[in-house]
């Protein structure tokens, strides 16, 4: 999936852009049955980030915060 499909997703479940985490979403408590019926799959922590690994789309921290020094 690529990271416009995981916003489109996001926005189509309700989920707040505020629960993007660098290269995923956190789903509010609230959302997650509307997301599993369209598809989505409960998943540890440690599941996403390997498949995050593996599809070449973790997000190192130092790549996500702004590099605009002033």
């Amino acid at each position: 999936m690529s990271p416009a499909e995981l916003h489109a997703f996001a926005e189509l479940i309700g989920a707040p852009r505020r629960g993007f985490e660098r290269d995923h979403y956190d789903i509010p408590a609230d959302r997650v049955q509307a997301a599993i019926w369209l598809g989505a799959r409960l998943t540890s922590s440690r599941e996403i980030i390997e498949r995050l690994h593996a599809a070449g789309l973790r997000r190192p921290r130092h790549l996500s915060r702004s590099t605009t020094a002033k």
